[in-house]
């Protein structure tokens, strides 16, 4: 009788903490990516990160509570009042970096390969960027809040033709260009 008395008891119990740190871990991966802003300030684009662990403790008493843990804009003016928490309170995922990417790579293909983009992998090899000074750049190269002006000036790269043009550029000395020409065969032999 003492076991069942047990189990009546740790299975609410357990399944409150299996509840709350659900909650808790749902809102702390919600809230901890980069998101592009337009800073209420200046009107410009700003990178900013939630405090994503605030988000997550007061996600449990209802909506995650909501403040930034860093700016693009700071330390200069890291006394805002934070106004630009209420355009990511409206649309949480459609600020976050990687959604303004994706929306922007799907439908394109590569500059050199043709390549169709499609739907970017995370975790995998990101598709990169031609500047227009002919350079393949990674997104890590580039600071968030440049997302806007470096969408409307640079064209789009798949991974492999990005390391290919990075190993031409770094290494000119290796690289033997053959033209091919209409009816040759890609190899010789």
């Amino acid at each position: 009788m003492a076991t069942e008395t047990y189990i009546m008891v740790a299975a609410p119990v357990l399944i409150i903490v299996f509840l709350f740190a659900w909650i808790v871990a749902r809102a702390y991966f919600r809230f901890r990516a980069t998101r592009l802003i337009t800073c209420p300030g200046t009107g410009k684009p700003a990178a900013v990160k939630i405090d994503a662990k605030f988000a997550a403790l007061t996600a449990p008493l209802g909506e995650p509570g909501l403040r930034l843990e860093g700016c693009s804009r700071w330390p200069q003016h890291q006394d805002c009042g934070q106004q630009c928490l209420g355009e990511i309170e409206v649309a949480p995922e459609n600020c976050l970096v990687r959604t303004i990417l994706a929306r922007w790579y799907k439908g394109r293909s590569c500059i050199f390969c043709g390549k169709d983009l499609g739907e970017i992998k995370w975790s995998d090899h990101k598709p990169a960027l031609m500047s227009p000074q002919r350079v393949t750049l990674e997104w890590s190269e580039i600071s968030p809040e440049k997302v806007p002006e470096v969408l409307a000036t640079h064209i789009p790269v798949c991974w492999d033709c990005h390391i290919v043009q990075t190993f031409r550029r770094r290494y000119p000395e290796l690289v033997v260009d053959r033209p091919w020409k209409p009816g040759e065969s890609q190899r010789n032999g």
